[in-house]
């Protein structure tokens, strides 16, 4: 068993020396620079440059844009760290003085904040490494955005060419009062799906509607009834949502398209309630389309995304209770399965166990002027995760090294 206490204190021991106004100056240029999935190549050659000074052997282009380090320091477990490094195409409105130099690009899921606290998490562990023995793997994913980042770089040899792991850490930065680091043991984030829908109709003039069949008509149906799926088809324990993202019909106000199409997002936490709805969703598109007399059946197409993420719950407990530790007893909370999903868990190996937490950021003035007399209620009134205005407290950037940095501790040797 571990001691919390002892690991707490070794985590401050090893970070004393990380100056946080360099770690500022890091994560501000790479929220002025942010770069789509698949092309983190800025980004990327950042991170490594900072793993090589720090004495690991580094691979770049490890399904296109990804970076693995590694720093064999022994005999003893295999720890692998991971952060993504994607931005997201959002047009910044934070008004920051660092704020995105790239028109529609924009870090507003705090993937350059994760990436600081990697590289950070890495240089510090690094310098200290008269301290500890094992091997650190240091991993930075491109493309969680998109879904296909964590598959990518599995599928290009991520397991069989890189030190095969006893664990898996990562972390998110979260809306919430900066200071706080959340855990949930067991199932902490939910699975998604995409769903493509084309509705084929008869396209014509808009005078004589008589002689098509509309598919923006029959479109806007499915998307009317599909809204009843959750609230009468779920059952109230469980939990879904299903969101029409995309709705893309016509050319031209007077001409009756002749098809029209759909994207959908679905997030479970039960493969059982999964595919009670997609069952659902096909029978509404089909019956929809059936009832319009579209000429033709409807093509739907479901593309799997994330997995659920399920923590080892032994594990959660064990870094939960060095957080604690480190932070204070009242800083590590569990707030319960969110519907949010992630590509993490594809990182690890069968039977690799893995821990997945939060590290809270909305700044003091922020959260206190937010309406709302609780915290779930100021909690949905502060800028979140993708939106324009997301602007993390800078102030985070040393508590997530350290939360990193613990984690890792908890498990190579001494």
């Amino acid at each position: 068993m571990i001691d919390p206490a002892a690991v707490a204190r070794r985590a401050r021991e090893v970070t004393d020396a990380v100056k946080a106004a360099e770690l500022e100056d890091f994560y501000r240029d790479l929220h002025r620079h942010p770069e789509l999935a698949f092309q983190e190549h800025r980004t990327a050659g950042r991170l490594a440059a900072r793993l090589d000074a720090a004495g690991y052997a580094v691979t770049e282009g490890v399904a296109g844009t990804g970076v693995v380090g590694v720093l064999a320091n022994g005999d003893g477990p295999v720890v692998w760290l991971r952060g993504d490094m994607d931005a997201l195409p959002v047009r910044e409105a934070t008004g920051l003085p660092y704020a995105s130099t790239v028109d529609g690009v924009m870090h507003a899921c705090g993937h350059d904040l994760h990436v600081t606290w990697l590289a950070g998490a890495a240089e510090a562990l690094a310098a200290a490494r008269a301290t500890w023995s094992g091997t650190l793997v240091v991993i930075g994913q491109p493309a969680e955005e998109s879904g296909g980042g964590a598959g990518a770089m599995v599928a290009d040899g991520l397991h069989e060419r890189f030190p095969h792991p006893d664990v898996l850490f990562g972390q998110h930065v979260a809306p919430g009062p900066a200071g706080f680091y959340p855990h949930t043991p067991g199932l902490t984030m939910s699975a998604a799906d995409d769903i493509d829908v084309v509705v084929r109709g008869v396209g014509g003039h808009g005078s004589r509607p008589e002689s098509t069949v509309d598919p923006v008509v029959t479109a806007a149906y499915i998307v009317t009834r599909l809204q009843t799926v959750v609230a009468r088809e779920v059952a109230a324990k469980d939990s879904a949502v299903l969101t029409v993202g995309q709705f893309h019909a016509g050319t031209k106000h007077n001409i009756i398209p002749d098809e029209a199409r759909l994207a959908l997002n679905l997030r479970t936490q039960n493969p059982v309630v999964r595919e009670r709805v997609l069952t659902a969703v096909r029978r509404i598109v089909e019956g929809e389309c059936a009832a319009a007399g579209c000429p033709l059946p409807p093509e739907l197409t479901v593309h799997q995304g994330y997995p659920n993420t399920v923590n080892d719950a032994a594990l959660d407990g064990e870094i939960a209770s060095v957080h604690r530790a480190l932070f204070g007893e009242h800083t590590v909370f569990d707030f319960g399965p969110a519907m949010g999903s992630e590509d993490f868990s594809l990182l690890a190996p069968q039977g690799v166990p893995y821990d997945y937490w939060y590290v809270t950021s909305t700044p003091a003035p922020v959260w206190e002027a937010a309406p709302g007399e609780d915290l779930a209620e100021k909690f949905g009134n502060v800028p979140g995760n993708h939106s324009p205005l997301f602007a993390p407290d800078p102030a985070v950037l040393l508590p997530g090294v350290q939360t990193l940095v613990a984690a890792a501790l908890t498990r190579l040797a001494t």
